[in-house]
């Protein structure tokens, strides 16, 4: 039996404080996407061209090292009070951005954007586990992909016109109003969740966790894209493993460890964070090659490819949503990541047959079932970390997660952009002589719009050759696929209880309200 709340807390309440925290999640990962559409107009502005991608990476740099920060000081100091810091920072950053005078002091801003933007995508998880039990919890966890799905298909659009309409710096200061009043509402709305624990922040071992995320994304996108070939592509793996060494040295002695060492000795939670790294290679880290893809092999036209983009976004969130119903009336949520993998293995074969003559419909059917299969995964494993991880390290297994999934979407973006590159190198020493005479360069550099100013013949053969190439990364694709399948099978199957394991009603060791 568990123990009565010191607070009880009405639904209305709960909703409010459930909503707050999706716009929370929603500002952060619109962030993501908003900047792409509007970079042209912030280079154009700010110079220093050369500096154009460090404007994304940056955000994506920050926001993962701080991820496991975040989980562990919201197991220590409550919920409450850490979003409301990582608002704070996101907001801040928002500000600083809008204000920047130079490319640099953009980067800079973006880097303090997302030392808070980590902290809203991790602790909006971390909130709905406080405030409902392990089933319920599946249903609005389900909801929480409708965040992702939007600020995927609003991010990009709205960058443009926000940025064509008021200026680029609107893009940013957008969030200073939205972000009060998020603050506003949960410091009235939100209860403390007092730990009962002696905080005691494990410095080290968080430095030496952020530094080998860091230098694992920045290795990964350097390195696996083909960007980079100086020494540090042998020195960061060096230092990557070195950083791991002593960080597990380091949470050993901990008393109160970062990413406690026993949730990986958990095999749910184990098996979990694997399907979350291959998933995040293989779906998260692949979605963003559709659109060269839908371009260049088979031949449609940009605004025609972006629509297809719809049936992906609608399919992730119905089985999201779905999934999260399902797991909420049968407490059993084994069977979806496994379906999961397998539909993936099916959907990224199905594409390596796609061609021009491929009708749109078909195409569009392959991305409803293709992000389909991340909506199965995605809030089920969180769900099923959260039930399995003690009440009081909740908070640091759902950081884990989620920089899990991050790490995989970074390696997958780096990797797929490798497999392409070298697909294109091998395909253009086949490439006949007179195509190679009217091709204006390299075969890496045939944009779409490139392509169709060539003749049909050379056209002809250099779509084969991306063909060919893009084969090679969705075969790989479903490579990781049917070893995360193996996992997915591999994981216990477990009842989730349908009463008494929410926050509020906290079993012994665990948080309670405070007033």
């Amino acid at each position: 039996m568990t123990e009565p709340t010191t607070l009880p807390i009405s639904r209305r309440r709960k909703m409010t404080i459930y909503v707050a925290a999706l716009v929370g999640m929603f500002m952060a990962t619109l962030d993501m996407q908003i900047v792409a559409t509007a970079l042209p107009t912030i280079a154009a502005d700010l110079g220093n061209l050369e500096l154009f991608g460090w404007v994304g990476a940056s955000y994506l740099l920050a926001t993962a090292a701080v991820t496991p920060f975040y989980g562990k000081l919201s197991d220590l100091f409550g919920r409450k009070r850490v979003f409301m810091v990582a608002i704070a920072l996101f907001v801040a950053g928002s500000l600083a951005c809008g204000i920047a005078w130079s490319m640099e002091a953009l980067i800079a801003a973006r880097v303090l954007q997302g030392l808070g933007g980590g902290g809203l995508m991790t602790l909006a998880f971390g909130v709905m586990a406080d405030l409902f039990e392990p089933r319920e919890r599946a249903k609005y966890q389900g909801f929480s992909s409708a965040v992702f799905t939007l600020s995927g298909l609003i991010g990009p659009v709205a960058g443009g016109l926000i940025s064509q309409a008021f200026g680029w710096e609107y893009i940013f200061l957008v969030n200073l109003p939205i972000g009060v009043a998020v603050i506003a509402v949960l410091a009235f709305a939100m209860p403390n969740f007092a730990t009962g624990r002696q905080p005691k922040i494990d410095f080290p071992g968080g430095l030496l966790l952020a530094g080998a995320v860091t230098a694992l994304v920045f290795w990964a996108e350097e390195a696996l894209g083909g960007g980079y070939g100086g020494v540090m592509v042998y020195v960061l793996p060096v230092l990557i493993v070195v950083a791991l060494i002593a960080f597990v040295l380091v949470e050993r002695r901990a008393s109160e460890p970062m990413v406690p060492l026993h949730l990986l000795g958990n095999s749910t939670i184990a098996l979990a964070l694997l399907i979350s790294v291959i998933a995040g290679v293989a779906s998260l880290g692949m979605l963003n090659y559709f659109a060269l893809f839908l371009q260049t092999v088979t031949g449609l036209p940009p605004a025609l490819a972006g629509l297809l983009f719809l049936p992906s976004s609608v399919g992730s969130l119905v089985a999201s949503v779905g999934t999260g119903y399902l797991v909420a009336q049968t407490g059993r949520y084994k069977p979806y990541p496994i379906a999961a993998m397998a539909l993936g293995i099916v959907v990224l074969l199905f594409f390596t047959t796609v061609t021009a003559a491929t009708p749109v419909w078909v195409i569009g059917v392959g991305m409803f079932f293709f992000s389909a299969s991340m909506g199965l995964q995605m809030q089920t494993l969180m769900v099923a970390v959260q039930a399995a991880a003690p009440r009081k390290d909740v908070g640091a297994a759902t950081g884990t997660l989620t920089l899990a999934r991050m790490i995989g979407a970074s390696l997958g973006l780096a990797a797929n952009g490798g497999i392409l590159t070298a697909g294109l190198v091998r395909g253009q020493e086949g490439i006949s002589p007179e195509t190679l005479a009217v091709m204006p360069g390299p075969m890496k550099e045939m944009t779409p719009s490139v392509i169709a100013t060539l003749p049909a013949a050379a056209a002809h053969e250099v779509v084969t050759v991306f063909t060919s190439a893009f084969s090679m990364v969705y075969y790989t694709g479903a490579g990781l696929f049917a070893l995360g399948l193996v996992f997915a099978l591999a994981m216990k199957n477990v009842k989730l209880e349908g009463h008494g394991a929410a926050a509020g009603n906290p079993g012994p060791g665990q948080p309670v309200l405070a007033e």
